[in-house]
């Protein structure tokens, strides 16, 4: 909203935190609502809260014979999101790339949506220990 109200250009993307675990829907909301694209930052949640182990996520995927990666990849794709997953992998490449030939169900979207911590893999800029890290840091 800062950069909306105090700028003469309202910001084309948006790049924030958001995965399975923090799906970010309120600030979704608002940025489709202000024709801002978001971006996926750290669309596997690099990883962490076991997200390639996930079973509902393998369930999914085993519906579709598709990987956990391509699961998510699809669901963002769904929800509008842009991701541009990081890989040096060519297999991985041609992995994440090959998300178009199928279509999750309403079910499956609401099911992922049950994965929602609605907090943040890595940081919380509204947790006074965190701020306090990151004034020491300057950071």
């Amino acid at each position: 909203m800062d950069l909306i109200v105090h700028n003469e250009i309202i910001p084309a993307v948006n790049q924030i935190e958001t995965h399975p675990f923090h799906q970010q829907i309120q600030p979704h909301q608002f940025m489709q609502e202000n024709n801002v694209q978001i971006e996926s930052w750290g669309p596997f949640a690099e990883g962490k809260n076991g997200i390639f182990e996930n079973e509902l996520l393998s369930s999914i995927g085993a519906k579709y014979n598709k990987t956990i990666a391509q699961v998510v990849l699809r669901w963002l794709t769904q929800r509008g999101v842009v991701a541009i997953p990081k890989s040096v992998r060519k297999a991985r490449m041609e992995e994440n790339f090959n998300i178009f030939d199928f279509k999750l169900s309403d079910q499956d979207m609401e099911a992922i949506k049950g994965l929602d911590t609605n907090a943040s893999s890595f940081f919380d800029h509204r947790d006074p220990a965190m701020v306090k890290w990151l004034g020491e840091h300057k950071i």
